[in-house]
């Protein structure tokens, strides 16, 4: 059975940091992609981060460059986010998914399995 669980979301102020983890079981997650999404109160999820199976990553947010980056540790069948520099915009609830195909994609449609979801909310 294929489980998604994320973990390390929370309440921080601007310009602090957060790592956002993603525990993968019931499959082995080297042979996947994974994606991360949010979704902020009242408006649609999107596509934050992908990394393929071959490690290659791609930017789906404009807004995350140069603070946001993901990663994974293949022994672990974990997948990272980590974030710095937060802003308060960047609240939301982060979700990770694993890809149906072995591209990256920003599409909700294109994800075959989602977490629960961990809340990040940044705020002075």
């Amino acid at each position: 059975q294929v489980q998604l669980v994320e973990s390390g979301g929370g309440l921080v102020r601007p310009g602090e940091s957060l790592r956002l983890s993603c525990t993968a079981s019931g499959f082995l997650s080297r042979y996947y992609t994974f994606a991360w999404f949010r979704q902020a109160p009242g408006k649609e999820r999107e596509a934050v981060l992908c990394i393929n199976n071959s490690d290659g990553i791609t930017f789906y947010a404009d807004s995350v460059k140069g603070r946001f980056t993901i990663s994974r540790d293949n022994v672990k069948n974990e997948v990272y986010l980590q974030m710095s520099s937060l802003k308060p915009e960047d609240t939301a609830l982060y979700y990770c998914a694993v890809a149906t195909n072995y591209y990256c994609s920003n599409y909700v449609s294109d994800m075959r399995s989602w977490g629960q979801g961990t809340q990040v909310t940044v705020s002075s």
